[in-house]
Order: structure tokens, then C-alpha cells, then sequence
């Protein structure tokens, strides 16, 4: 009865967590074969940053796989990278919005305690960009983190035609940069 318990928990646990972030799968590198159950793998999955419009991030991370997998015991490794580029034409965004450190994303890492997060933060005197990935624990985290930089000089210079009658707007390289107060 408890095996039965664990495992309807599991899955449980499995479903909620394939909702933490919306992300597309990109792909997997398979690095260990498992004779039951997945192999285990490094994932490859991307999604756009929701309060800055025109930049993706990537991620990659390692994801045990085998039978306690399936029920959602095993912990993954902290290993993880991320890597965030320019895909629009310009980089938009309400400054005050983004002001604050802010979680972008976030994925169960394991059963209970273990958790993989995105932290972004904006440096307004370089206007610039900084996404890094790290995983911790309710008790003890890892040290092991990765960071991706976007500059707002780094791309092709915005259109000023962009902004042409909009209040509240300045262009800053590639980036339109909303400054009017966050509603």
C-alpha cells in the first residue's frame, strides 16, 4: 500500500512539476544508458523572458533517468548552463519592471526539496542584461551556477523611427527602453 502511495505521489508530483515554467524542448544528449527507464541526459530547452520582449534564454541540464525517475525520486545533478541572445529586432522593456531581481524560471530538480531556477537582473548603468542558473535545496544548495549576459549595445542600433510620437520611450543601442512608471 505504501509502494502504491509513493508512486501515485510521484506522479503527482511529475505532472505539477511540467507546469513550473513554459519552455520549449529544444533536445537531449543521452550520456548514460539505463537498461530500464530513460537513460540519463542532458536536456536542452528554451523560452523568451515574458517582461523583456526580443530575448530567448537556453538552458541545458543534466536529468538522472532509470526507474526512480519514472516515480520522481531521483535528484538531478546541479549541473546546468545558460545562454540568452538578442531574437528580435530590438530588445523592449519597461525599465521599473525589470528593475528587481526576478525569477524567469524555475523547475523541480527533484522529489520534494531540490529545485533549477533562472534569476534575472538589469544593470541600468550598462544597460545590460544577466540571467543566471543555479539549483539549491530547502537546506543546503550548490555553489555550481552559470551566467549569460545581453547588452543593449550588442545588437544593431533600434530604429528611432520606433518611437516617433510614443511618451515615456528612449532608445538605448538596440534596446527601446519603456520609462514611464510600471501600472
Amino acid at each position: 500500500m505504501r509502494i502504491i502511495k509513493a508512486v501515485c505521489l510521484g506522479l503527482a508530483v511529475s505532472a505539477l512539476a511540467a507546469c513550473d515554467s513554459e519552455t520549449d524542448k529544444i533536445g537531449n544528449a543521452s550520456t548514460v544508458f539505463r537498461v530500464l527507464g530513460k537513460n540519463d541526459r542532458i536536456e536542452i530547452e528554451g523560452f523568451d523572458d515574458a517582461d523583456v520582449k526580443g530575448i530567448t534564454c537556453y538552458l541545458s541540464y543534466a536529468k538522472k533517468g532509470g526507474l526512480k525517475e519514472a516515480v520522481n525520486l531521483e535528484e538531478d545533478a546541479s549541473d546546468a548552463s545558460v545562454s540568452c541572445v538578442q531574437t528580435g529586432t530590438a530588445i523592449e522593456f519597461n525599465e521599473q519592471a525589470v528593475a528587481k531581481p526576478q525569477q524567469v524560471f524555475k523547475r523541480s530538480a527533484s522529489f520534494a526539496f531540490k529545485s533549477l531556477q533562472i534569476m534575472r537582473y538589469y544593470d541600468a548603468k550598462r544597460k545590460t542584461f544577466a540571467y543566471m542558473i543555479y539549483s539549491d535545496k530547502i537546506i543546503d544548495g550548490s555553489p555550481k551556477n552559470s551566467l549569460s549576459a545581453i547588452s543593449c549595445y550588442g545588437g544593431a542600433p533600434a530604429d528611432e523611427k520606433q518611437i516617433v510620437g510614443l511618451p515615456n520611450k528612449q532608445i538605448a543601442g538596440s534596446c527601446i527602453i519603456d520609462t514611464a512608471a510600471k501600472k
